[in-house]
């Protein structure tokens, strides 16, 4: 309290100049966002479904991350030249590695033309390549740095440095959910990958837009304490709404306040997932025949889950291949990749397969890639280094043709040299397929609009149907 019984906070609201007005910038960003929220036909509730720019092809996403950076001239990137070089010094071709690397290094694998498209992919993926007519496959990435921390950060969140807002986050702050019984961005990984929940923060978007990470698949246990076996529902009901109450005497008192609406969503999110996740997360609901189709394991359990998932509203499920970077393979890579594709090959082509089957492909977009690719030049006898300047990512559905390539590298594998495209052009395509404008998809903070694709960013338009 000041001299005379007058507190802080009434000075500040009755003062007229000076201190006075530093509320007011916070007072005018919520009646912007109110007006905003208004405007777009969202609701109170942050997470109610919310209208597109523009009418979308795709309706929800998958990311299949393969973390670690497969390489691209073993999986879907065949390079005759390659074999045919194999052990000479790469030459003109040559880029700057991250490490010291060796000769050119042919791919162990065979390629093999698939479907009626006949587009050629490695033996590693039979299964995939059997879908390969409902695939785009991407030839011409590239990214920033060959490291593992920045391209994660860049292929989750459109910058190499942290903490900004993750894919998944901005997509449910423009798009919502539609089941409010789920959360809307959930990311499946067995641990944590390299950088770790910064790749699926909120960042200073509200905290309700945070991705929820699943580390267990085991329904009982998916989330802990979901379940309150104490009392009733309709007593938790009561509960909720006396603290929603009291929540929000506490906020009309301040002004509002972004991490307390956070908290009240996550309350109300934990409420009434009592009644769905558990059902959403138990795969032994589905038939045997489709279980056994995607195979057994964490990431067979996660594709399947993820399926589950998107028939019943999340807006984007992020399914990690496994926790650190199991595709980073910087020595014996045809132990290392033969082992990860023989583990995921089959559940991801079964995820494909159940999406079309269940009529959900057209409106999930799936995306298949890691953070980076691999040189074709060796490092030690077998392996092979972080490569940034070409990689190879796969689409399908969500609006986007099958049975095509788009894009080129070099003879070698190593660089995007035909119809190159950015991480920030695949964010922008993304969302495009979502019925975004990613250069109207802002957020102002700290004085500037931001975006995922910050001031880049082109839309592939060839690739869409």
């Amino acid at each position: 309290m000041l001299n005379g019984g007058i507190s802080r906070r009434d000075m500040l609201k009755s003062s007229g100049t000076g201190l006075g007005m530093l509320g007011l910038a916070g007072l005018l960003a919520d009646e912007a966002r109110g007006a905003e929220a208004r405007a777009s036909g969202a609701s109170a509730n942050p997470l109610a479904p919310k209208v597109a720019h523009f009418p979308a092809r795709a309706k929800r996403v998958i990311h299949l991350f393969m973390n670690g950076g497969p390489s691209q001239v073993d999986t879907f990137d065949p390079k005759p030249e390659l074999t045919k070089q194999h052990g000479k010094a790469p030459g003109a071709a040559g880029k700057s590695t991250e490490r010291k690397t060796g000769a050119l290094f042919k791919s162990p694998f065979a390629f093999k033309k698939y479907g009626q498209s006949g587009i050629e992919v490695s033996e590693l993926f039979p299964e995939i390549g059997a879908c390969i007519d409902d695939i785009c496959v991407i030839r011409s990435m590239h990214t920033n740095i060959p490291n593992h921390e920045p391209g994660l950060l860049l292929m989750t969140c459109g910058n190499t440095q942290p903490i900004r807002p993750s894919m998944g986050s901005w997509l449910t702050y423009g798009l919502g959910t539609e089941n409010q019984n789920l959360p809307g961005f959930v990311v499946l990984c067995p641990g944590k990958p390299v950088v770790g929940p910064a790749l699926w923060n909120n960042s200073f978007l509200p905290g309700v837009f945070q991705g929820c990470h699943i580390s267990s698949l085991d329904p009982k246990r998916v989330i802990d304490h979901i379940r309150n076996t104490s009392v009733s529902a309709g007593t938790q009901r009561e509960q909720l709404d006396l603290l929603n109450r009291l929540n929000g005497l506490h906020k009309d008192a301040r002004g509002g306040d972004d991490q307390l609406d956070a908290r009240i969503q996550s309350l109300e999110i934990a409420y009434r997932m009592q009644t769905e996740a558990q059902e959403a997360f138990d795969v032994s609901r589905e038939p045997v025949k489709v279980r056994e189709a995607y195979g057994k394991g964490y990431f067979a359990d996660a594709c399947l889950t993820a399926r589950r998932l998107v028939e019943r509203g999340v807006r984007m499920v992020q399914v990690f291949y496994g926790s650190g970077q199991p595709w980073d393979d910087h020595g014996d890579i045809e132990k290392g990749h033969r082992t990860k594709a023989k583990d995921s090959d089959k559940a991801v082509a079964a995820l494909l397969r159940d999406l079309k089957q269940q009529g959900l492909l057209d409106e999930t977009l799936v995306l298949w890639g890691g953070e980076f690719g691999r040189t074709p030049t060796s490092e030690g006898a077998d392996g092979r280094d972080h490569n940034n300047h070409g990689f190879t990512v796969w689409l399908a559905g969500g609006g986007v043709k099958g049975g095509m390539t788009y894009g080129a590298t070099d003879e070698f594998g190593f660089a995007a040299v035909d119809k190159k495209v950015h991480v920030h052009d695949l964010h922008a395509t993304i969302l495009h397929l979502m019925g975004i404008d990613h250069e109207k998809l802002t957020y102002r903070y700290s004085g500037r609009d931001f975006r995922l694709t910050d001031v880049h960013g082109v839309v592939v338009k060839d690739i869409m149907k």
